[in-house]
């Protein structure tokens, strides 16, 4: 037994160090300089109007209401619940992803042709082939906050008529939550959704004001 014991002393206590370095203080470390030098984005870059949580800078939410600009489609129904869904357990959170169908795939024609009716029906004066390619393909994420300063143009119209807005008003909002390419090279200009729509909805009078 002796023998033994000496055989799993050293495993057992490099694994006992291994425990504590890797799975408590290095998270700890990492956690703390999150919260120290980028303590919005550790949180989760969350958006809170009066005081409660409406979104994340960093995930896309689908709205429906005409007077507010689309986003891109997505496989993850992140906001297709309710309070009910939540207390009964139905609802048990969600998780990114997309479903990845090929190109040829029935499934993603239908979505695809489904989508793009939807959009000239509340677009009419866009034509099938001006709308941007990113308004009707989802993101690898299935989480993508943001689309193209094309996708965001060709909705200004229609969002102009549905708010009372002018549509040099809506630019204007366009513009202000437009971000550069990262580090200005990699990727394209983006337009955040969900801050476009909380600056619409504050000039619609639906909200007070925003954090």
């Amino acid at each position: 037994m002796l023998s033994l014991l000496r055989a799993i002393y050293k495993p057992l206590m490099l694994t006992l160090v291994l425990m504590l370095i890797c799975g408590l203080a290095y998270p700890v470390l990492m956690t703390g300089l999150g919260q120290a030098f980028f303590p919005d984005q550790a949180s989760g870059s969350l958006v809170s109007v009066n005081g409660q949580t409406v979104g994340s800078r960093l995930v896309g939410q689908d709205f429906t209401d005409p007077r507010f600009m689309k986003c891109r489609p997505s496989a993850v129904g992140y906001n297709t619940y309710t309070q009910a869904d939540k207390d009964s357990g139905s609802y048990a959170g969600v998780a990114s992803g997309s479903q990845n169908l090929a190109a040829t795939n029935p499934a993603l024609v239908e979505r695809v042709e489904k989508d793009m009716a939807a959009f000239l029906e509340a677009n009419p004066a866009v034509r099938k082939k001006d709308i941007p390619t990113d308004l009707l393909t989802a993101s690898g994420s299935g989480l993508e906050p943001y689309i193209s300063p094309a996708s965001a143009a060709v909705q200004i119209p229609a969002l102009a008529r549905t708010t009372n807005l002018s549509e040099e008003h809506l630019k204007d909002i366009v513009k202000r939550h437009t971000q550069d390419k990262f580090l200005g090279v990699f990727g394209g200009k983006t337009v955040n959704v969900l801050l476009v729509n909380l600056d619409i909805a504050k000039e619609l009078g639906l909200l007070a004001g925003r954090q």
